[in-house]
């Protein structure tokens, strides 16, 4: 049986091959509803498919958007993808995703080869790009988008949450409560200082901390961002002669640790302990107590995001700030912090 091609569906809707070509890629050129649905019939009764990789060959661009992330095991990386999957396929793009565990020479291996394999942009949440990462997307020339983070080696456009102003917006609401002071769950060694989320979740803490006329000498603890590692160190600093009134973790699965450190450790939240997170990944709600955390529009930052890589003049003169979209954040009050709904 002879291959249907595109002028077999030209013939048969009575128009171009041109029309043909951007009812099938949504563009670049309008095409009159009539016309669009002539030619949607005409492919769905010869059966037409088009040939994906000579498109790819002919435009040197794939239907494919690269994503790289730091772990998808962690809920608000996995929240993420899935929110850039979705905004992706709205724009008839699908979606590679590649894990770094924070690796930079991961991220470089992933960048050379989504880049290689000529992807029609890449969204880029990097946990500490390195100069090496930076210099391998300049060489492409590539449609990059960095969201959630924008590290200081690279200067492209970039989606994110206002992560300090939201930090200072919990720590403000636990102090509210009461609380002598509020202890900060913060990253690791390794938390690059600019440019990193978990970083301006702690300088939120510290503003919000210093507005209240309180110190945070000593009341900054080092945790990764998992709940598993942060478990352990919860079950530390709970159990030890300095146990805290409150605390504020940069991360919900940082908090859902902790969780269940006091549990463990028969300290009642929030009676004797107060929590509060930040991410409000979908598991906060159903916490044991439900978590008291700090919200952003995550779907409308990853509409944003794939928005930004597709469309022409991605490189846009101006400055840094003019090239940064952030995306507000708000407080989603429960119970872990001493309210009582």
């Amino acid at each position: 049986m002879a291959k249907v091609t595109r002028d077999d569906v030209a013939r048969l809707a009575g128009t171009s091959t041109a029309v043909v070509s951007y009812v099938i890629n949504n563009g670049p050129r309008p095409v009159a509803p009539a016309t669009r649905e002539r030619v949607l019939a005409a492919i769905k009764e010869l059966g037409y498919r088009p040939d994906r990789v000579a498109q790819a060959m002919a435009s040197r661009r794939t239907d494919l958007i690269g994503l790289i992330i730091p772990d998808a095991r962690q809920p608000f990386f996995g929240e993420m993808a899935h929110a850039v999957e979705q905004a992706a396929s709205e724009r008839g793009k699908m979606v590679l995703v590649g894990n770094t565990d924070y690796i930079g020479e991961r991220e470089v291996h992933y960048l050379r080869a989504f880049l290689g394999m000529r992807v029609s942009g890449l969204i880029l949440v990097s946990h500490a790009l390195n100069d090496l990462a930076a210099a391998e997307i300049d060489a492409w020339d590539a449609r990059v988008v960095l969201l959630h983070e924008r590290p200081e080696a690279i200067d492209d456009v970039a989606v994110v949450t206002d992560d300090l102003g939201g930090a200072q917006l919990a720590v403000r609401h636990l102090l509210e409560h009461g609380y002598d002071y509020v202890a900060c769950m913060g990253g690791t060694a390794q938390t690059p200082a600019v440019g990193d989320p978990v970083s301006d979740h702690v300088e939120g803490w510290r503003r919000a901390m210093a507005e209240a006329g309180l110190s945070t000498e000593g009341q900054l603890f080092e945790a990764p961002y998992n709940r598993y590692d942060a478990y352990r160190v919860a079950l530390d600093l709970l159990a030890g002669p300095n146990r805290p009134p409150a605390v504020f973790c940069s991360t919900d699965d940082q908090a859902i640790g902790v969780l269940r450190a006091a549990r463990e450790l028969r300290i009642d939240v929030p009676g004797q302990l107060a929590v509060a997170g930040f991410d409000d990944i979908k598991e906060a709600a159903l916490a044991d107590p439900p978590l008291t955390t700090v919200a952003s529009d995550r779907s409308a930052m990853a509409r944003a995001a794939v928005d930004l890589v597709l469309d022409d003049g991605l490189r846009v003169a101006g400055s840094r700030r003019e090239r940064l979209k952030t995306f507000p954040s708000r407080l989603v009050v429960r119970t872990s912090c001493g309210c009582a709904s």
